[in-house]
């Protein structure tokens, strides 16, 4: 069994895997802040820009289950430790980077550090706390990657802006190693098996197999137009250079109130909370697409996109440690790669539609996506016949009635062992 942890310290590790999360999303989407600014720079165009995003998310699709078996018995306190130091390591060579080549290099270590890190630090973090109250851990824990686009791309581009976007690969340098050095602090060494969410609480392999082809549509449809979202932004809605960290900032903002407002509804309705996210962020982008030259409504359905975004990725992770089919960890990581399947997927096709279609239609192809998510979802709610939270079961099949008798105390926030 896992160590007990005593409350704050179980809420202290949160926060460090939540501000390394943070971190790792802010380094994946950064180049979307700054495609206008390191393009001229290194002397490539938008779209080979943009695959800096597109290629570091095939890096973790291919490597995040590998990775994520080789490292099973690795105590989760080194694995995570080590894990922090190649990203502050990755990023200081990306402030420092001459070339394209160079840059696209750190960028493949910072994503094989982020495959890892994503396929173990969802179940290390909920462990520490009881079942009934584990999605709404998840949804406190994605806080860190929903402030991402709210602070770290917005502060980033900024930064960029006024002192070259070298300086802002930088700090995260720094931010990283300061991370390291709370997570060796803060979290305590043991066998990874022994974690108190190490099994799915409700494994259910047909479902959790459809959960992952829709994670890779849904996000796919969102950032087939993210990835490219400052060229909507300038060429389709003609927003000023200057004005593009606000909208994104819009964008988190609304995030940060998706991901808590899931938290709301994880535990108890778990599959409502996947579908209304989705359902959202398709009405976000066909609107964009639709409106995208009307400023007003821009920034209003940017927020929605935002906002849809944020709550469909809390609600993946929460669902996966009920139909994990084994290891949590194994299935962390499969969702991790679809994912960013979906990342690379998108990103690749919004760059290839980019210079003969321009970025409009860019909304509307990434809505179509969301929709194929959103419809495999609702036929698979109406074939299980419910859109609550499914009965728990143990490995061996038979039903397990002690998730629902620890639900009727949800203000239960201690460590269980």
């Amino acid at each position: 069994m896992a160590p007990e942890l005593s409350p704050r310290r179980a809420w202290a590790v949160l926060v460090a895997l939540s501000l390394a999360a943070f971190a790792f999303i802010t380094t994946e989407l950064l180049p979307v802040g700054l495609l206008t600014h390191i393009a001229p720079d290194l002397d490539r165009s938008l779209s080979q820009v943009g695959l800096l995003v597109s290629g570091y998310a095939i890096v973790v699709v291919l490597a995040s289950v590998p990775l994520t078996r080789l490292t099973q018995r690795v105590p989760r306190r080194l694995l995570l430790g080590v894990t922090m130091v190649l990203f502050a390591a990755a990023n200081a060579v990306a402030a420092l980077a001459s070339t394209y080549a160079v840059l696209a290099g750190s960028r493949v270590v910072t994503a094989l550090a982020q495959a890892l890190f994503w396929s173990v630090a969802t179940a290390t973090v909920t462990g520490h706390f009881a079942v009934a109250v584990r999605g709404r851990v998840v949804a406190l824990f994605a806080t860190g990657a929903t402030l991402a686009p709210v602070l770290g791309v917005p502060l980033g581009t900024w930064l960029g802006q006024q002192a070259g976007w070298r300086t802002a690969f930088a700090v995260l340098a720094g931010v990283g190693l300061v991370i390291a050095a709370a997570v060796l602090v803060l979290l305590p060494s043991y066998p990874p098996a022994a974690g108190g969410a190490a099994r799915g609480t409700a494994p259910d392999r047909r479902r959790f197999a459809l959960l992952l082809i829709a994670t890779a549509f849904g996000i796919g449809g969102f950032m087939t137009l993210q990835t490219y979202v400052a060229p909507f932004l300038l060429d389709v809605s003609g927003f000023a250079d200057a004005v593009l960290a606000p909208l994104l900032f819009v964008s988190g903002a609304a995030g940060i109130v998706g991901t808590l407002a899931a938290a709301r509804t994880l535990d108890s309705r778990p599959v409502t909370s996947l579908l209304t996210p989705l359902s959202i962020g398709t009405a976000s982008l066909v609107g964009l697409y639709a409106l995208g030259a009307l400023r007003p409504a821009v920034v209003a359905l940017l927020a929605g996109f935002g906002l849809a975004y944020a709550a469909f990725g809390s609600a993946v992770q929460s669902r996966m440690l009920q139909l994990a089919p084994g290891s949590t960890d194994i299935a962390s990581a499969g969702v991790s790669t679809a994912f960013n399947a979906g990342i690379a997927g998108g990103s690749l096709l919004g760059g290839a539609l980019l210079p003969a279609w321009g970025a409009r239609p860019l909304a509307l192809v990434g809505g179509l996506l969301t929709l194929v998510a959103l419809t495999l979802l609702a036929v698979d709610a109406r074939r299980a016949g419910t859109a609550g939270t499914p009965t728990a079961t143990r490995p061996d099949g038979s039903a397990d009635t002690s998730q629902s008798r620890t639900r009727r105390s949800p203000t239960r926030t201690s460590p269980s062992t």
